[in-house]
């Protein structure tokens, strides 16, 4: 019984994370930079190209100078494997990982 107070405490502090995280996201963007919301996948699953939601479709090395800029909201640059890699914020927010976004 006490294990079911503890997932409930933790199912509550979940939810609200989430909502605030949502909140956040929104309020982050509130300077008008483009967001990416589609990607494209080679063969393999790899991100090759993304969509913004103004409808510009960027190859990889134009969308990685873009987010290095700052001029794209959410995302966030890092250097591994002996290479800049884009990747989304980590926000709580599964649903806009770049990995989950729709194809285009």
């Amino acid at each position: 019984m006490e294990n079911d107070k503890y997932e409930k405490i933790y199912n509550e502090y979940k939810q609200q994370s989430e909502e605030q995280a949502h909140m956040e996201a929104v309020q982050l963007n509130s300077e008008g930079k483009e967001e990416f919301v589609a990607v494209k996948k080679n063969d393999e699953g790899d991100i090759i190209a993304f969509r913004t939601n103004t409808g510009r479709e960027l190859d990889y090395i134009t969308a990685l100078k873009e987010a290095k800029s700052g001029n794209i909201a959410h995302i966030d640059v890092f250097h591994k494997y002996g290479r800049d890699i884009i990747r989304s914020e980590p926000d709580g927010i599964k649903e806009n990982n770049l990995d989950r976004l729709p194809e285009f």
